[in-house]
């Protein structure tokens, strides 16, 4: 993809949302982590009305801690894989408590080295909290990136390489929530909408989607079909 082109795409993206952010609710940095961690393999609408229950009760360190295992579970019980997030919840709280004097850290070597904490969710946090510009490739970006030819890959460190070499530095810093924004609404991973989404010109997807056509017309083209079908048969 030419240079041009990804600036045209990030400045219409830009233009529709100027100032993107994540759909997890949180109101500090270890909310935000603990909602990132979460979201692992669930939705965030699960993960918001989990945290709802638990962030009223417990949102720092300590008091996470202090619930335990046990005592955690009822609340994110709605969670994907509530039963191991559990554990890499209290433990990632007791880390930060220890080692981070309570302050979720501030760079990748040890946000990497708490429980439950990967690549994707460190990146998130440098970019969020830190504002570092890092872009996250979760499954929605990973998708993007190679379907409009972004930044095509076959594994998410490729795919992240690609975006952080490519995108214009002035984009860097919101692609993650522009283009995850984008695949979790428009460019989906079944009937993308492509008739209406608003890069579909400068995306380099072969198999875009097609208007659907008015019923009204659908059924005018099957009627002249079967008529011409019945008139080679009689003769």
């Amino acid at each position: 993809m030419h240079a041009a082109t990804r600036t045209a795409i990030f400045r219409r993206l830009k233009a529709a949302n100027p100032t993107p952010t994540t759909e997890l609710l949180h109101d500090s940095p270890f909310e935000l982590l603990v909602a990132v961690m979460l979201s692992a393999h669930t939705t965030d609408k699960s993960v918001n009305a989990a945290t709802r229950t638990l962030f009223p009760v417990a949102n720092t360190p300590a008091a996470i801690a202090a619930l335990g295992v046990e005592g955690v579970k009822p609340y994110i019980r709605n969670v994907g894989l509530y039963n191991t997030k559990a554990k890499n919840l209290i433990g990632l709280a007791q880390q930060i408590l220890t080692l981070h004097g309570g302050a979720v850290p501030g760079n990748r070597e040890a946000l990497e080295a708490l429980p439950g904490v990967g690549r994707k969710t460190a990146s998130i946090i440098l970019n969020m909290v830190f504002g570092e510009a890092e872009i996250a490739v979760d499954t929605h970006i990973f998708r993007v990136a190679n379907r409009t030819g972004l930044a095509p890959g076959r594994t998410p460190l490729e795919v992240e390489a690609g975006l952080q070499a490519n995108t214009p530095a002035a984009y860097r810093k919101d692609a993650h929530h522009w283009l995850l924004l984008h695949g979790r609404y428009v460019c989906t991973a079944r009937s993308p909408a492509c008739p209406t989404c608003i890069i579909r010109d400068l995306c380099e997807y072969p198999d875009k989607t097609q208007p659907k056509a008015p019923p009204g017309r659908r059924g005018k083209l099957a009627q002249a079909i079967r008529r011409g079908g019945r008139k080679r048969a009689r003769a």
